[in-house]
């Protein structure tokens, strides 16, 4: 029997494209005054601290086969480096044209998948790429002028993703998702803290001197960011990937709306045109991949 309610999978995708942009959101307010190693940190550790009991009481235990705890280890490093570029890029770039930039990451997905993998894409989709990085360069160009060199933190945000997506497609099969995310916690906040510990210098002076609105703010990250990233690991058990795809674009919309109400930052007229174009390329082709999924594999390959 199929397991498949796409509703219920469009919802929980739907909460994702809510909740991220509300975790980016936060990180942007705290970034004027709270060091990016302690972002990172309690993103991380309060992750570890919701879900670890959970996959305790459960009886599951967080112990892995070497292979598998390898590429979940891969994987955290990638995330939090992922995370740490998108909170660096926040101090610098309105939310909406942060995450526009980082949503060429589709691009660069199948720009890895041709040349890593052995992938076949066609002219088509080629073209579309094209496309969809003009798009993201006029939504860098006025931001390079204004910032400089911090407008290209979100290239590095997709590029860092797309392999973190890879590397999830390693070990998501095997491991629930409440387990994935507690191991990867627990992971991340190790190796954040032995990176403190071993270049206190490099990484800025912790301080825990912060107000109780302070506190509160960072103990809101990590729970966004906890509950965004298990509700789109959900949605995929309920739709296809083809249907949810399109759906993340829902997150500069959102991204934009929460820029204005919280920032009263707006992508300006040549950002605006930017992110239309790279939307629009970037639903062209996952349109294209589904399309092309429901034929023979000698047309697929041309596509």
């Amino acid at each position: 029997m199929s397991t498949d309610r796409p509703f219920l999978g469009v919802m929980l995708m739907l909460c994702f494209c809510v909740l991220a942009p509300l975790g980016d959101s936060i990180a942007k307010v705290l970034g004027g005054t709270v060091i990016l190693m302690m972002l990172l940190f309690t993103r991380f550790a309060v992750q570890a601290v919701m879900l670890l009991p959970v996959v305790l009481l459960n009886g599951q235990g967080v112990r892995l086969p070497r292979e598998l705890w390898v590429w979940t280890l891969i994987r955290t490093v990638l995330h939090i480096l992922g995370i740490g570029l998108m909170f660096s890029a926040l101090r610098y770039l309105p939310l909406a044209d942060a995450l526009a930039i980082a949503f060429v990451m589709p691009f660069i997905m199948l720009i890895l998948g041709h040349f890593a993998m052995g992938e076949q894409v066609g002219l088509h989709r080629m073209v579309a790429c094209a496309i969809g990085f003009f798009g993201t360069l006029l939504v860098i160009q006025p931001n390079f002028v204004e910032v400089g060199y911090p407008a290209l933190l979100p290239l590095g945000v997709a590029v860092v993703f797309a392999l973190f997506m890879m590397a999830t497609r390693k070990v998501a099969r095997a491991l629930d998702p409440i387990k994935l995310q507690a191991i990867s916690g627990v992971q991340a906040s190790v190796i954040l803290l032995v990176l403190y510990l071993a270049f206190p210098t490099a990484t800025g002076t912790l301080s825990l001197d912060y107000d109780a609105k302070t506190w509160g703010l960072l103990a809101a990250l990590g729970v966004l960011g906890t509950f965004a990233h298990l509700f789109m690991t959900w949605s995929l058990r309920f739709a296809p990937a083809s249907t949810l795809a399109p759906m993340q674009y829902l997150e500069i919309p959102f991204g934009t709306a929460i820029g204005w109400l919280v920032f009263s930052d707006l992508p300006n007229g040549l950002a605006a045109i930017g992110i239309c174009i790279t939307v629009g390329a970037g639903l062209y082709i996952i349109l294209r991949e589904r399309q092309l999924s429901l034929l023979p594999p000698d047309v697929h390959a041309a596509g």
